[in-house]
């Protein structure tokens, strides 16, 4: 079940059978996990991390007014709150995108992990910088970029991030999340989204329909987003 986790970490590292022997005895059974359901709380004092095995799951805080940001999707692969080992608690909440299975993984064997495989604890801080990278780049398409750049960004990070393990290609991907969800996660209002949606359709570039991305043209969506995978440090090296 955990196929997807060592496709994401074998990316960007090697993963010895020994390391992962190790990681495959942290992990607990599975569990499901309906969609729109918050698995954690702002605050909740936590002694375990999740890793998502499938389905989408996100980030996000709430303002006294109901307004809702999304500030991260995590797909199947991800640990959704490894940086809760450090912190023991979160300042933002969790919650399933769509039905979801998950496992959890306890503090006490990562702080075990860290003292017994250096190499993956390198890995998986690795992994806890990475969401810092994709922060910043969803900060600045929050702050500069346009309503059709910002989306065509998100649709390019979310092909990059589900081809790797094994669930987009240059055409498109599935994506079971509403246009309200997509405008949570873009600053939108979901008529701006529709508007915005429209116009990428209209100029062929990528539609989003029945649940999937369809993408027309690679090449200029990623013009359009301004889209470089330098922040999802895709290179092979030894951590």
């Amino acid at each position: 079940m955990i196929d997807k986790h060592l496709l994401k970490l074998r990316a960007r590292d090697d993963v010895s059978e020994v390391e992962e022997s190790l990681i495959r005895s942290f992990v607990s059974p599975a569990t499901e996990i309906a969609a729109k359901k918050t698995i954690i709380r702002a605050g909740d004092r936590l002694s375990r991390s999740t890793l998502l095995l499938e389905g989408m799951m996100c980030r996000y805080k709430d303002l006294a007014n109901g307004s809702r940001q999304i500030t991260e999707l995590h797909v199947a692969g991800d640990f959704v709150d490894l940086h809760s080992f450090t912190l023991k608690r979160l300042d933002h909440n969790i919650m399933a995108m769509t039905p979801c299975v998950i496992a959890t993984v306890d503090h006490a064997d990562l702080k075990r992990m860290t003292e017994e495989a250096p190499h993956l604890t390198r890995l998986y801080w690795f992994t806890t910088n990475l969401d810092a990278a994709v922060h910043r780049e969803w900060e600045l398409s929050l702050g500069r970029r346009t309503a059709i750049s910002r989306t065509a960004h998100l649709f390019c990070e979310l092909q990059v991030r589900l081809g790797i393990v094994g669930l987009a290609d240059d055409k498109g991907f599935d994506l079971a999340l509403t246009q309200v969800d997509l405008a949570e996660c873009l600053g939108m209002t979901p008529v701006h989204m529709n508007r915005t949606l429209k116009d990428l359709r209209d100029q062929d570039v990528v539609e989003f329909r029945n649940r999937r991305v369809v993408i027309r043209d690679l090449a200029r969506m990623r013009r359009i987003a301004e889209f470089s995978t330098e922040y999802l440090y895709l290179d092979r090296e030894a951590r």
